[in-house]
């Protein structure tokens, strides 16, 4: 046979008996879920900043970089609403590399699922548990966000991922936000589509269920810029790419018209330490618009303890990033100030 199985591994219902969120972690993550629901029903002026490593790769540096994320979130409450970036499985373009703490615990050590699923869950609760904040995952694979839906307060649909059917389906049926990424061409429609998906109700097979959903309208835009037939990145954060996604937005008729800008990427061109530049651009552009203001109601940063990244094999640095380069604690500390006075 082409596909061999491993081993079973335990149901979400079995991983959540196993690994509980406790009554006082889903009270913090009720009124958490209601600040950021706010935002993007536009109750609240709050901006979000989702913000952290391009992967969790390590367990305790992801959580002294959330336990200082939420003290400076004390700081700039009454302006900025943070949400730590615990991306626990990564997309690979080719299929090679590090796919995530769900697949490898240990990066250099061989894929462990049932070790993945285990360390991704007990990761997540002690960020609520040591932060006090509720964190942002990516959903790479539909089925697997079972295993951390009670726990998450905002979730990414990829560019890879956008189109596909299923992540659709499964973000209608989600109670909480979930950005879809624009596809790594740019297309602006494509990403469109899936959000008016995500908003519909639909019928649909889920982890050996008939289930049914009622549409999220809190399912909203990702511009992480794209690339041309050349391999050139073209970033889409500028005001005409703004005030583009706005008109669109307003043809479509989609309930709270939202999006929030990936300063990483194609908009950076990769280029990390652009992050700040790019924000203060948008920051700007909003500050111009009503419109605009209306509709960014945050950006994404990569940042970690290092800035940089390093190579995954031999001897690494504690807290720099094993992927994409993010920034470094100091300039995200600065920058984040910086932005609680501008918005």
């Amino acid at each position: 046979m082409s596909m061999r199985y491993n081993r079973q591994l335990p149901s979400p219902q079995e991983l959540k008996r196993e690994y509980p969120l406790s009554a006082k972690l889903h009270l913090g993550k009720s009124q958490r879920d209601e600040e950021i629901r706010a935002v993007f029903e536009g109750r609240s002026q709050k901006f979000l900043v989702v913000v952290g490593p391009c992967s969790a790769d390590r367990e305790d540096a992801v959580l002294e970089y959330a336990v200082r994320l939420a003290r400076l979130q004390e700081q700039v409450k009454e302006k900025l609403l943070l949400i730590p970036r615990v991306y626990t499985n990564k997309p690979r373009t080719t299929g090679a590399g590090y796919k995530g703490m769900l697949h490898q615990p240990s990066p250099d050590k061989a894929p462990d699922l049932l070790g993945g699923i285990i360390a991704i869950r007990r990761l997540h609760l002690r960020v609520m548990e040591e932060s006090g904040l509720t964190a942002a995952d990516e959903m790479l694979y539909p089925e697997n966000r079972s295993y951390l839906d009670d726990v998450l307060s905002y979730e990414a649909v990829g560019a890879r991922s956008v189109e596909n059917q299923q992540h659709r389906l499964t973000a209608s049926g989600m109670e909480i936000p979930v950005g879809m990424k624009n596809p790594t061409s740019g297309d602006l429609s494509v990403m469109l589509n899936s959000i008016q998906a995500a908003q519909s109700g639909h019928t649909f097979l889920y982890r050996g269920w008939d289930v049914s959903t009622t549409g999220n309208p809190l399912a909203h835009a990702i511009l992480r810029g794209g690339v041309d037939k050349y391999g050139t990145c073209v970033p889409n954060y500028h005001y005409e790419d703004l005030m583009r996604l706005w008109e669109l937005y307003q043809k479509r008729g989609l309930s709270f018209p939202a999006a929030v800008v990936d300063a990483n990427h194609s908009n950076s061109d990769k280029k990390y330490k652009e992050q700040p530049r790019i924000v203060s651009e948008v920051l700007h552009s909003r500050s111009h618009s009503p419109e605009v203001k209306a509709l960014v109601k945050g950006v994404m940063i990569e940042s970690y303890l290092e800035e940089g990244c390093q190579p995954i094999e031999g001897e690494r640095a504690y807290g720099k990033s094993i992927t994409d380069p993010c920034l470094g604690w100091k300039d995200t500390e600065r920058l984040l100030l910086e932005m609680a006075g501008r918005v």
